[in-house]
């Protein structure tokens, strides 16, 4: 049974400030809250309904009615179950391999996208402009498909950063050279921009070389690709 209290509480998680606050966030559904409960996550609560058979056999539970589940779900159709985790302190950037960078990208089903790509192609760091989605708001968490456990995200200054990079740094653009007739570095930075604008002019001005991907299309109508659907593209052709 959930309190006005636990209602009241689990409702506010799902605003960015006060997951700040509190340092928790909501991850529902039993793939990605199994995801999370098998990571170095910590769980601070868990919600379940009659319907899950808790697998995992953790032990801390609270069983809940599906109209419960409803109340606190913010999909349409509740799966099962709705973790509460602790945002994880933030880790110092490692700055070699491949590091994916995104400028301002604000739609949460891209971001969890990009983490999933990065997850698949073993890129395991993730930087973010301040102004990007938070990588723990729930539509997010729910995109990512539990690579959120394996994937450090981080919330930057894109310039600061820049500044103290010594890799290559490219950048995704409409007018770069072809990505597939490129040599391209495995120790590189990617820069991925705002799904309407692209790359900021301040962000810009520290890329080293800019990239494209060039259209096959006869009548070449098409305005540019999602910022997820380019990110499997150039990942792609960067672990080649």
């Amino acid at each position: 049974m959930l309190s006005k209290n636990q209602l009241k509480f689990i409702q506010g998680l799902k605003k960015k400030k006060i997951r700040q606050s509190e340092r928790l966030f909501l991850a529902e559904g039993v793939k990605v809250v199994e995801e999370l409960l098998r990571s170095s996550f910590i769980l601070h609560k868990l919600y379940f309904t009659e319907a899950y058979t808790n697998s995992l056999n953790v032990a801390d539970y609270h069983l809940i009615t599906d109209k419960e589940l409803q109340l606190i779900s913010d999909f349409s159709t509740p799966n099962q179950v709705l973790g509460i985790f602790e945002i994880p302190d933030v880790k110092d950037s490692v700055h070699e391999g491949i590091t994916v960078l995104l400028d301002e990208i604000n739609d949460p089903g891209n971001l969890g996208t990009i983490i999933r790509l990065c997850d698949w192609f073993g890129v395991q760091q993730l930087v973010c402009s301040t102004n990007t989605v938070d990588c723990y708001n729930q539509k997010v968490v729910q995109a990512s498909m539990g690579s959120l456990a394996r994937v450090q995200v981080t919330y930057v200054d894109l310039n600061f950063y820049l500044k103290q990079e010594r890799r290559t740094i490219y950048g995704t653009f409409l007018n770069g050279d072809n990505v597939y007739q490129t040599d391209l570095e495995s120790d590189a930075v990617i820069i991925l921009g705002n799904e309407a604008n692209g790359i900021s002019d301040n962000v810009a001005a520290a890329v080293d070389k800019k990239l494209t991907i060039p259209q096959f299309g006869q009548q070449q109508l098409t305005e540019s690709l999602n910022v997820a659907m380019a990110t499997a593209i150039f990942l792609s052709e960067f672990k080649k």
